[in-house]
């Protein structure tokens, strides 16, 4: 009975920790980008919530999950909308570059935050274990996807070239065979978020590229 308490408390903050995290870092990568578009503030705010609340609002609806889990934690749209304020007074032209290149390594973080929570979301709710995975990587990423649709860009999980929907796929595999080793719920989401982050870290730092179609002479696909 000792040991259940402080198990269920740390799972508990983790996933509030989690979701957090996750959701701040994401926020502000949309409100960058939003910013380059030269948006106004409306734009700015709409934006940003996208890219911190589509992929989980996706995965919600797929799984029927319900209240969406910004709606349950409201507090997390006051937290967006005070960092999109925030952003619009402090945030200068000459801090996009600096600011853009420091999120790269906060939102490895998120994706892997986000990819742990999702798939383990999907597995309490007693989805198969490829479709668990599907749900942490949609988290994970569809907010990004949606930013970018939104500001008329191809979205960066396509054309950046480096690992990213590779590494939540992954960390979401981590999950799940945790899991099925039935290690403790807050051991499984940690272990699969450091893993998608850990590998989006190598990938920004080794420069590690995909496979990408080549074309040639006579422009021909191959």
């Amino acid at each position: 009975m000792a040991l259940s308490i402080p198990l269920s408390w740390s799972l508990s903050t983790a996933h509030l920790v989690i979701e957090a995290s996750a959701t701040a870092a994401f926020a502000l990568s949309g409100v960058i980008v939003a910013a380059r578009r030269r948006l106004d503030a409306v734009g700015v705010c709409v934006v940003a919530g996208l890219t911190a609340f589509g992929g989980g609002t996706l995965r919600d609806v797929l799984l029927d999950r319900r209240p969406f889990f910004w709606v349950e934690q409201h507090g997390y749209v006051w937290a967006v909308l005070l960092l999109c304020i925030a952003s619009m007074v402090f945030l200068r032209t000459r801090h996009f570059e600096p600011t853009e290149q420091a999120m790269q390594w906060p939102d490895a973080l998120g994706l892997g935050l986000f990819t742990a929570s999702g798939t383990q979301i999907a597995l309490s709710a007693q989805m198969p274990a490829l479709v668990a995975v599907l749900m942490g990587l949609v988290t994970a990423v569809f907010g990004g996807v949606l930013r970018d649709i939104v500001c008329n860009q191809i979205p960066a999980a396509f054309r950046d070239h480096r690992p990213y929907a590779v590494c939540a796929f992954a960390g979401g595999w981590v999950v799940v065979g945790t899991t099925a080793l039935h290690w403790p719920d807050w051991a499984t989401l940690t272990t699969g978020a450091a893993c998608a982050t850990l590998l989006r870290a190598l990938a920004l730092w080794r420069d590690w590229r995909l496979p990408v179609w080549r074309h040639d002479e006579t422009g021909d696909t191959r």
